[in-house]
């Protein structure tokens, strides 16, 4: 049986006609967000969902609301035709790519609102997006507002109020039933989940375990950049976790000692760290001592590459899970 192709969208008015067509025929919709350039990472999420509905969409879509102008957005890998061979590769394909050229583009010769200087928190770069700089005229962001403050959002200010923006447009956009999105970006999986919940959106969102190499490096796109030296040291992420939950679960519940373990084995293979903290699975605030399931989240640089990871770690307190 030949591999089943999907159909490449790039209009929203049609993306959206294609979702409510479906869901006339009683069809349950998916969607997979993604900013393309796909590893096994994402294929495990559209395994995922292909298990909760009857109709698959993935979006590929780089979303320039999320990066700020000192960051990667111009050097983001892409290879979209690669992209479709993989999704044509999964049992049963998917039905969409939705592939919008520019979702900030309204059609309109928007008038620009002062210059780039005034957008933001006292015009600094680092929390303007690439899409307020370049003056487009898009106005209106979503927040959530506790969530995103912590771990990445410290160092990326502009970045989950992008995610939150972009999601909800493609959730208005796609109109899925299900959506589908990996823990390897806890903070976002929980920023998604808490904006769905807040905002009534009548869609399941479901969180997927992080899909690691066989040497246990999570899987990113920017995994590209690192060199062979760069990756072999970057193990050390993943191994310092692993040592660090053992530790927990042989009795270290102290997260400042557990914190220096991983940092300091970080440190010494070369990383930076940019964060690395334990905190409470939901909430996402700082825990000092484990009283209840937490996670452990990191940032670290290795090169020019940052790169992200987590490990959850949910001990048995009096009895109980």
């Amino acid at each position: 049986m030949a591999p089943k192709e999907p159909l490449v969208i790039t209009d929203k008015d049609q993306m959206r006609k294609w979702s409510r067509a479906a869901r006339s025929q009683g069809k349950v919709i998916g969607l997979v967000p993604t900013m393309g350039y796909l590893h096994e990472g994402h294929l495990s999420l559209v395994r995922e969902v292909h298990k909760h509905v009857d109709v698959v969409a993935v979006s590929i879509y780089v979303n320039p609301g999320q990066f700020s102008p000192t960051e990667d957005l111009s050097t983001y890998p892409s290879d979209f035709d690669g992209d479709i061979q993989k999704l044509m590769s999964i049992p049963g394909g998917i039905d969409v790519v939705f592939h919008p050229y520019n979702l900030y583009d309204y059609g309109n010769d928007t008038k620009k609102n002062g210059g780039v200087g005034e957008v933001g928190e006292g015009g600094d770069d680092g929390a303007v997006s690439c899409i307020e700089k370049s003056g487009l005229g898009h106005e209106t962001w979503v927040r959530v507002e506790k969530l995103e403050k912590g771990l990445c959002g410290k160092s990326r200010p502009v970045f989950f109020r992008g995610v939150a923006t972009i999601v909800t447009k493609l959730f208005n956009i796609v109109e899925p039933d299900v959506a589908v999105f990996g823990k390897k970006d806890y903070q976002q999986w929980r920023v998604i989940q808490r904006m769905v919940r807040d905002l009534d959106f009548s869609i399941k969102v479901i969180g997927c375990e992080i899909t690691r190499d066989s040497d246990g490096l999570a899987m990113s796109s920017r995994n590209v950049h690192l060199s062979p030296e760069e990756r072999e040291k970057a193990l050390s992420i993943n191994k310092s976790l692993l040592r660090a939950k053992s530790a927990a679960e042989d009795g270290q519940v102290h997260c400042e000692k557990l914190r220096n373990l991983v940092i300091q084995s970080i440190t010494e293979a070369g990383g930076k760290i940019d964060y690395a903290e334990i905190v409470d699975l939901e909430s996402l605030e700082k825990v000092e001592c484990i009283k209840g399931p937490v996670v452990f989240c990191v940032a670290t640089w290795f090169g020019s590459v940052r790169l992200i990871d987590n490990i959850e770690i949910k001990l048995k307190m009096d009895g109980r899970i």
